[in-house]
Protein backbone atom coordinates (compact mmCIF):
# COMPACT_ATOMS: atom_id res chain seq x y z
CA UNK A 1 0.00 0.00 0.00
CA UNK A 2 1.10 3.48 -0.95
CA UNK A 3 -0.67 6.44 -0.01
CA UNK A 4 -0.38 9.34 -2.33
CA UNK A 5 2.04 12.35 -1.17
CA UNK A 6 -0.11 15.01 -3.14
CA UNK A 7 -1.61 17.35 -1.35
CA UNK A 8 -4.30 17.87 -3.89
CA UNK A 9 -5.00 14.31 -3.71
CA UNK A 10 -5.28 14.82 0.44
CA UNK A 11 -6.95 17.91 -0.05
CA UNK A 12 -9.86 15.98 -2.39
CA UNK A 13 -10.15 13.00 -0.19
CA UNK A 14 -10.54 14.95 2.84
CA UNK A 15 -13.01 16.99 1.57
CA UNK A 16 -15.21 13.75 0.01
CA UNK A 17 -14.94 12.13 3.73
CA UNK A 18 -16.49 15.39 4.49
CA UNK A 19 -19.05 14.94 2.45
CA UNK A 20 -19.68 11.09 3.38
CA UNK A 21 -19.35 12.11 6.82
CA UNK A 22 -23.27 13.06 6.52
CA UNK A 23 -24.53 9.22 6.47
CA UNK A 24 -23.62 9.52 9.79
CA UNK A 25 -25.37 12.96 10.59
CA UNK A 26 -25.33 16.88 9.82
CA UNK A 27 -22.28 17.75 11.71
CA UNK A 28 -19.73 21.08 10.89
CA UNK A 29 -17.24 19.32 8.70
CA UNK A 30 -19.94 18.34 5.98
CA UNK A 31 -21.76 21.96 6.13
CA UNK A 32 -18.20 23.34 5.58
CA UNK A 33 -17.57 21.24 2.69
CA UNK A 34 -20.73 21.90 1.04
CA UNK A 35 -20.31 25.40 1.12
CA UNK A 36 -17.42 25.21 -0.28
CA UNK A 37 -18.61 23.35 -3.14
CA UNK A 38 -21.22 25.70 -3.71
CA UNK A 39 -19.05 29.04 -3.09
CA UNK A 40 -16.81 27.20 -5.70
CA UNK A 41 -18.75 26.72 -7.98
CA UNK A 42 -20.10 29.36 -8.12
CA UNK A 43 -17.31 31.54 -8.39
CA UNK A 44 -16.15 29.17 -11.15
CA UNK A 45 -19.32 30.05 -12.90
CA UNK A 46 -19.01 33.45 -12.77
CA UNK A 47 -15.49 33.53 -14.07
CA UNK A 48 -16.70 31.20 -16.85
CA UNK A 49 -19.73 33.64 -17.72
CA UNK A 50 -17.37 36.89 -17.85
CA UNK A 51 -14.73 35.78 -20.03
CA UNK A 52 -16.56 33.42 -22.38
CA UNK A 53 -19.54 35.73 -22.66
CA UNK A 54 -19.67 38.97 -21.06
CA UNK A 55 -16.15 40.07 -21.76
CA UNK A 56 -15.83 39.43 -25.12
CA UNK A 57 -19.73 39.52 -26.69
CA UNK A 58 -20.51 42.41 -24.46
CA UNK A 59 -17.93 44.77 -22.44
CA UNK A 60 -15.39 44.58 -24.63
CA UNK A 61 -17.58 45.83 -28.01
CA UNK A 62 -19.18 48.27 -26.19
CA UNK A 63 -16.47 49.90 -23.96
CA UNK A 64 -13.14 49.11 -25.23
CA UNK A 65 -13.36 48.89 -29.08
CA UNK A 66 -13.13 51.88 -31.47
CA UNK A 67 -15.78 53.21 -33.73
CA UNK A 68 -13.39 51.52 -36.75
CA UNK A 69 -14.11 48.05 -35.25
CA UNK A 70 -17.39 48.17 -34.25
CA UNK A 71 -20.06 50.30 -35.69
CA UNK A 72 -21.97 53.02 -33.64
CA UNK A 73 -25.70 50.95 -34.35
CA UNK A 74 -23.76 48.11 -32.85
CA UNK A 75 -23.00 49.84 -29.95
CA UNK A 76 -26.03 50.98 -29.19
CA UNK A 77 -27.72 47.15 -29.82
CA UNK A 78 -25.38 46.11 -27.08
CA UNK A 79 -26.89 48.73 -24.97
CA UNK A 80 -30.04 46.86 -24.57
CA UNK A 81 -28.63 43.30 -23.33
CA UNK A 82 -26.99 45.56 -20.77
CA UNK A 83 -29.94 47.37 -18.94
CA UNK A 84 -31.75 43.75 -19.33
CA UNK A 85 -28.65 42.33 -17.08
CA UNK A 86 -28.62 45.29 -14.68
CA UNK A 87 -32.19 44.45 -13.87
CA UNK A 88 -31.41 41.77 -12.35
CA UNK A 89 -29.39 43.22 -9.81
CA UNK A 90 -32.89 45.63 -8.89
CA UNK A 91 -33.84 42.49 -7.06
CA UNK A 92 -31.90 43.92 -4.26
CA UNK A 93 -33.53 47.19 -4.07
CA UNK A 94 -37.04 46.66 -2.91
CA UNK A 95 -38.56 50.14 -4.42
CA UNK A 96 -37.29 48.45 -8.18
CA UNK A 97 -37.58 45.12 -7.50
CA UNK A 98 -40.03 44.94 -10.37
CA UNK A 99 -37.90 45.52 -12.78
CA UNK A 100 -36.86 41.90 -13.06
CA UNK A 101 -39.57 40.95 -14.76
CA UNK A 102 -38.03 42.41 -17.64
CA UNK A 103 -35.07 40.58 -17.73
CA UNK A 104 -36.97 36.95 -16.56
CA UNK A 105 -39.68 37.71 -19.43
CA UNK A 106 -37.18 38.00 -22.23
CA UNK A 107 -35.15 34.82 -21.37
CA UNK A 108 -38.87 32.84 -20.43
CA UNK A 109 -40.06 33.86 -23.99
CA UNK A 110 -36.75 33.41 -25.66
CA UNK A 111 -36.41 30.16 -24.26
CA UNK A 112 -39.48 28.78 -24.74
CA UNK A 113 -39.46 30.01 -28.90
CA UNK A 114 -36.32 27.78 -28.94
CA UNK A 115 -36.58 25.30 -27.32
CA UNK A 116 -40.19 24.06 -27.98
CA UNK A 117 -39.88 23.72 -31.89
CA UNK A 118 -36.67 22.28 -31.07
CA UNK A 119 -37.64 19.37 -28.39
CA UNK A 120 -40.96 18.92 -30.75
CA UNK A 121 -38.98 18.18 -33.74
CA UNK A 122 -36.16 15.88 -31.95
CA UNK A 123 -38.69 14.05 -29.30
CA UNK A 124 -41.82 13.96 -31.36
CA UNK A 125 -41.17 14.24 -35.37
CA UNK A 126 -38.20 12.27 -35.74
CA UNK A 127 -39.02 9.73 -33.07
CA UNK A 128 -42.25 9.16 -34.87
CA UNK A 129 -40.52 9.08 -37.90
CA UNK A 130 -37.92 6.36 -36.90
CA UNK A 131 -40.71 4.42 -35.48
CA UNK A 132 -42.90 4.01 -38.18
CA UNK A 133 -40.93 5.80 -41.70
CA UNK A 134 -37.80 3.08 -40.94
CA UNK A 135 -36.87 0.96 -43.62
CA UNK A 136 -38.03 -2.82 -43.03
CA UNK A 137 -40.19 -2.29 -40.81
CA UNK A 138 -42.16 -4.66 -41.39
CA UNK A 139 -40.05 -7.11 -42.43
CA UNK A 140 -39.64 -8.20 -37.88
CA UNK A 141 -42.55 -8.71 -36.32
CA UNK A 142 -40.92 -7.91 -33.33
CA UNK A 143 -39.68 -4.60 -34.53
CA UNK A 144 -43.23 -3.59 -35.85
CA UNK A 145 -44.73 -4.39 -32.36
CA UNK A 146 -42.20 -2.09 -30.55
CA UNK A 147 -43.29 0.03 -33.09
CA UNK A 148 -47.10 -0.58 -32.62
CA UNK A 149 -46.41 -0.68 -28.49
CA UNK A 150 -44.94 2.93 -28.60
CA UNK A 151 -47.55 4.03 -30.59
CA UNK A 152 -50.65 2.64 -27.98
CA UNK A 153 -48.34 4.25 -25.56
CA UNK A 154 -47.82 7.60 -27.01
CA UNK A 155 -51.35 8.17 -28.02
CA UNK A 156 -52.68 7.02 -24.58
CA UNK A 157 -50.36 8.87 -22.56
CA UNK A 158 -51.82 12.14 -24.26
CA UNK A 159 -54.79 10.89 -23.60
CA UNK A 160 -54.38 10.82 -19.74
CA UNK A 161 -53.96 14.55 -20.31
CA UNK A 162 -57.04 15.50 -22.02
CA UNK A 163 -59.05 17.28 -19.26
CA UNK A 164 -61.68 18.66 -21.40
CA UNK A 165 -64.35 15.66 -20.88
CA UNK A 166 -64.89 13.45 -18.18
CA UNK A 167 -62.55 9.91 -18.01
CA UNK A 168 -65.16 7.38 -18.93
CA UNK A 169 -65.77 4.58 -21.50
CA UNK A 170 -63.45 3.87 -23.80
CA UNK A 171 -61.32 7.31 -22.93
CA UNK A 172 -61.21 6.05 -19.35
CA UNK A 173 -59.55 2.59 -20.34
CA UNK A 174 -56.97 4.86 -22.55
CA UNK A 175 -56.48 7.31 -19.72
CA UNK A 176 -55.82 4.41 -17.29
CA UNK A 177 -53.29 2.15 -19.87
CA UNK A 178 -51.76 5.77 -20.13
CA UNK A 179 -50.87 6.10 -17.01
CA UNK A 180 -48.89 2.60 -16.93
CA UNK A 181 -46.93 3.72 -19.53
CA UNK A 182 -45.93 6.96 -17.31
CA UNK A 183 -45.10 4.80 -14.72
CA UNK A 184 -42.93 2.56 -17.19
CA UNK A 185 -41.12 5.41 -18.09
CA UNK A 186 -40.90 7.15 -14.71
CA UNK A 187 -39.34 4.13 -13.27
CA UNK A 188 -36.80 3.54 -16.27
CA UNK A 189 -36.01 7.65 -16.02
CA UNK A 190 -35.06 6.78 -12.02
CA UNK A 191 -33.69 3.70 -12.69
CA UNK A 192 -31.39 5.83 -14.92
CA UNK A 193 -30.59 8.30 -12.04
CA UNK A 194 -30.11 6.34 -9.56
CA UNK A 195 -27.25 3.56 -11.64
CA UNK A 196 -25.60 7.37 -12.83
CA UNK A 197 -25.28 8.30 -8.80
CA UNK A 198 -24.12 5.08 -8.12
CA UNK A 199 -21.13 5.12 -10.66
CA UNK A 200 -20.41 8.49 -9.25
CA UNK A 201 -20.20 6.62 -5.72
CA UNK A 202 -17.86 4.04 -7.30
CA UNK A 203 -16.00 6.74 -8.54
CA UNK A 204 -15.04 8.19 -5.39
CA UNK A 205 -14.43 5.06 -3.61
CA UNK A 206 -11.93 4.21 -6.64
CA UNK A 207 -10.55 7.63 -5.72
CA UNK A 208 -10.15 6.89 -1.89
CA UNK A 209 -8.66 3.33 -2.42
CA UNK A 210 -6.35 3.89 -5.19
CA UNK A 211 -5.92 7.48 -5.66
CA UNK A 212 -5.31 8.21 -1.73
CA UNK A 213 -4.34 5.16 -0.13
CA UNK A 214 -3.42 3.10 -3.04
CA UNK A 215 -4.94 -0.49 -1.72
CA UNK A 216 -5.94 -1.20 -5.26
CA UNK A 217 -4.70 -0.74 -8.72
Amino acid sequence: MHMSTSILTWIAAILTIGIFSFLWRDNPFYKFCEHLFVGVSVGYTIAITWYNSVYPDLFDPLFLSPLSKVSLGSKLLLIIPLLLGLCYFCRFIPQVSWLIRFPMAFVLGWASGVVIPAMLQTNVLKQMQGTFLTPGIFARWDVFLWAVISFIGVVCSVLYFFFSREHKGALKVASETGIVFLMVGFGASFGYTVMARMSLLIGRFQFLLRDWLGMIQ
